[in-house]
């Protein structure tokens, strides 16, 4: 993992480490946090020569690590000042055998934790001015769109989850209308069944629900993906050879998406509504017939639209997220599998949002 302060190369069960930089009170912090991700090896080896500065919390800082590295490795140090050392001895003389943890408050983990946000909204920020001056690029110059890349990806976000769609969307209608059959029953009521499955499902359940199956499903995807290949340092040789990620990696999937989901969305559609009239007919005794002719008077094409204009948007916000938590992807694999629940539950708690304003622009406009 590269960093500023601490590096490590881990080659079967030997481990080096080379520390640089200033071990002072004011970057012991950052230190510490990587240093926790640190792996186990049998032997060690670690390097202070690239350490400019070493003050004693740097001293005790190394303790720590030293001490938890020493209990299951043997550790060798080298490259260490006879200063360093001095200072070393000093503490380990008049400190106890075991430091114990700071305590964070309440406020300064929640102000940790804000920084942390504003970092990820700025970087998110300049990976969008990023993508839009590519995509920007690419709109003028249609020769540099790469079609293969957007067919293979629209049969893996879009084909290959009709089943899961379909099955999810056929469920959603069936529940929606048990529970809408018994509440309609006791009004005699029970025709109106139709109006609250179809617009419901149309409007708002069918291009949330397939937005958020998508989003578990590809958004996760795409970020493993992306993470993988940054593992491997196939991005940064890409860099190297003078080829955009961008243009090779987040374009298809994003084009991919935005193609596929509106027609994922109407699939759904239809297979909830199927789900709905299915339920209706077991529950209330509303044959086919009635079903298709009482929704053919209530469904208006616009219902339609209003949910369909949703897809592009959903699709967008899906891979965007995606492919920007993958290029956030750090040297180890533990760093994949964080980034692909962020980027689960990002791209989940994005489309309930847009949905919200839709649905709220919608009202507004009176639709």
């Amino acid at each position: 993992m590269k960093q500023e302060t601490i590096t490590w190369e881990q080659n079967q069960d030997q481990l080096k480490i080379a520390s640089a930089g200033e071990w002072t009170l004011h970057t012991v912090p950052q230190i510490e946090k990587y240093a926790q991700r640190i792996p186990a090896a049998s032997v060690v080896d670690w390097d202070l020569s690239g350490i400019t500065d070493f003050d004693s919390s740097g001293v005790l800082l190394f303790i720590e690590i030293y001490r938890k590295l020493a209990k299951n490795a043997q550790v060798h140090v080298r490259g260490y000042t006879q200063s360093q050392k001095e200072m070393y001895t000093l503490l380990c003389e008049h400190m106890s055998e075991t430091i114990p943890p700071r305590k964070e408050s309440f406020f300064e983990e929640l102000g940790k934790q804000s920084i942390v946000l504003l970092e990820d909204i700025k970087d998110f920020v300049a990976f969008l001015g990023h993508l839009f001056v590519t995509f920007a690029y690419a709109i003028s110059h249609p020769k540099t769109l790469r079609i293969k890349e957007m067919v293979y990806h629209i049969h893996h976000s879009g084909f290959n989850a009709l089943l899961i769609i379909g099955m999810t969307s056929f469920l959603v209608g069936m529940v929606i209308a048990y529970q809408g059959a018994v509440q309609l029953a006791k009004f005699g009521a029970d025709i109106f069944i139709v109006d609250t499955v179809g617009i419901s499902i149309v409007r708002e359940l069918g291009p949330m629900i397939t937005a958020i199956v998508i989003a578990g499903r590809s958004g996760s995807a795409y970020t493993a993906e992306i993470g993988a290949m940054k593992i491997t340092e196939e991005i940064a040789a890409m860099r190297t050879m003078g080829f955009d990620p961008y243009n090779f990696l987040v374009l298809p999937r994003i084009f991919a998406l935005m193609i596929a989901l509106p027609l994922l969305i109407f699939f759904s559609d239809l297979i909830g509504i199927f789900g709905g009239m299915v339920a209706s007919g077991m529950q209330l005794g509303i044959s086919f017939d009635q079903f298709v002719n009482r929704l053919s008077e209530v469904l208006d094409v616009k219902h339609y639209i209003l949910g369909m204009i949703k897809g592009p948007v959903f699709a967008f916000v899906i891979a965007a997220v995606g492919c920007f938590r993958g290029f956030q992807v750090a040297d180890n694999t533990e760093s994949i599998g964080l980034h692909t629940t962020a980027s689960v539950v990002n791209s989940i708690f994005l489309v309930i949002a847009f949905d919200a304003l839709f649905s709220v622009i919608y009202t507004e406009l009176g639709l």
